[in-house]
């Protein structure tokens, strides 16, 4: 999931970026008073609790705010993260939403801070005010708005500085320029997320070729068990002589040779890329659950599975025109080798997708165009599921 702060003065624009912020990412808006006022409105137990305080000129305390939070995140399931205005206020409060996220089990993604001057922030809320008719915004109040919010808001900023994951930006230009800069950073840190991807469809639909695509832009690795296979045999590897005789025959080589193969593919990465694209593999519901388990050794997890969907008419015509080619394979030579391919691929392959449907992984894309064309129904797809992982 993709978590923001907004951090800024009042007249710093965090309104604006909020509402582009959520569009372009799908994200629920959270706001302290706006949910507090729901619970007030609805005559919930908090809600009540919260009403009595108030009338009694209190403040309302962290215990009843965390509880009216966790109930709000927990009852909005149809964003791809959370974007939270007026929480956490608070050094405590920033410890909380931290306790709140891990037993949500995710985390905070990025904290945005715009930095605009106290000036331009007064000069704005003045010509809002002048608008918008709204006496209240006046130089004493905004004076006062200030400097409550360098007080109280400061130090908090010291907690999330330390962490890491604060960013300042520089609010004083056009919103789309500042939006620019938020959404660059955004891409940055969804770039590092780890990510694995299976790239599935027919012999013909671009599996090759669009999982160069992807490793290049995600800097992934390409896993091919095809080329890793004759990898072996041509260096002559300690597996060589048992690969040989399957490939020779035709034949699929035995799971416990491949998964011996990807494993070491694993060991010698050692963090040089963030994760994967599985390109012919797994082929069989068991190399399914292989494919898990070998995963779950690394720490890590399928984020998508690609299935390129092109026409069994347009497969034949692509394979037809490869076998002219200098790339072109061994069984691209005869239609009817061709045709025998695409249905063992139908057999052996259409359950294994299945599967990966039944645990909602599977992104369809249509795998006609060009190559440009086809990346780019795959690249925003899997941004998202990229953004999606907890």
């Amino acid at each position: 999931m993709l978590n923001l702060i907004l951090f800024g003065p009042p007249g710093a624009g965090k309104g604006t970026q909020s509402d582009l912020l959520m569009t372009r990412y799908n994200l629920t808006y959270i706001s302290t008073g706006e949910a507090l006022r729901n619970e007030i409105n609805e005559g919930t137990s908090l809600g009540l609790k919260a009403r009595h305080i108030i009338e009694s000129g209190g403040l309302v305390d962290d215990e009843i705010i965390v509880q009216i939070i966790e109930k709000t995140i927990q009852s909005q399931k149809h964003g791809d993260g959370f974007l939270f205005d007026g929480f956490p206020r608070t050094y405590v409060q920033a410890f909380i939403l931290d306790g709140l996220f891990t037993r949500l089990q995710t985390v905070l993604s990025r904290i945005f801070i715009l930095d605009v001057s106290d000036e331009v922030c007064t000069k704005r809320l003045l010509q809002r005010a002048n608008e918008q008719n709204r006496a209240d915004d006046n130089e004493k109040v905004i004076k006062r708005r200030l400097q409550e919010y360098h007080q109280k808001t400061f130090p908090l900023l010291e907690f999330y500085t330390d962490s890491g994951i604060a960013t300042t930006i520089d609010g004083n230009g056009t919103a789309e320029y500042v939006f620019e800069q938020i959404d660059k950073h955004i891409v940055e840190e969804l770039r590092k997320r780890p990510a694995n991807i299976i790239m599935f469809g027919y012999p013909g639909s671009g599996r090759a070729t669009q999982a160069a695509r992807l490793a290049k832009a995600f800097n992934l690795q390409v896993i091919s068990t095809g080329n890793l296979l004759h990898e072996e045999v041509k260096a002559g590897g300690a597996l060589a002589e048992r690969i040989e005789p399957f490939l020779k025959a035709g034949l699929l080589v035995p799971d416990e040779i491949v998964v011996r193969l990807i494993e070491k593919k694993l060991k010698q990465n050692d963090g040089q890329s963030r994760g994967y694209v599985f390109k012919g593999y797994p082929r069989t519901l068991v190399q399914a659950y292989i494919l898990d388990g070998i995963l779950k050794k690394q720490g890590t997890a399928i984020t998508t599975v690609i299935n390129l969907q092109v026409p069994v008419l347009e497969l034949i015509k692509r394979l037809d025109a490869r076998a002219k080619t200098a790339e072109r394979m061994p069984y691209d030579s005869e239609t009817t080798t061709i045709v025998a391919r695409l249905e063992e691929h139908q057999k052996r392959t259409e359950p294994v997708l299945e599967f990966y449907h039944n645990h909602n992984q599977v992104i369809s894309i249509d795998g006609n165009g060009t190559v440009e064309t086809v990346y780019e129904k795959i690249y925003d797809p899997v941004m998202k599921a990229i953004r999606n992982l907890k």
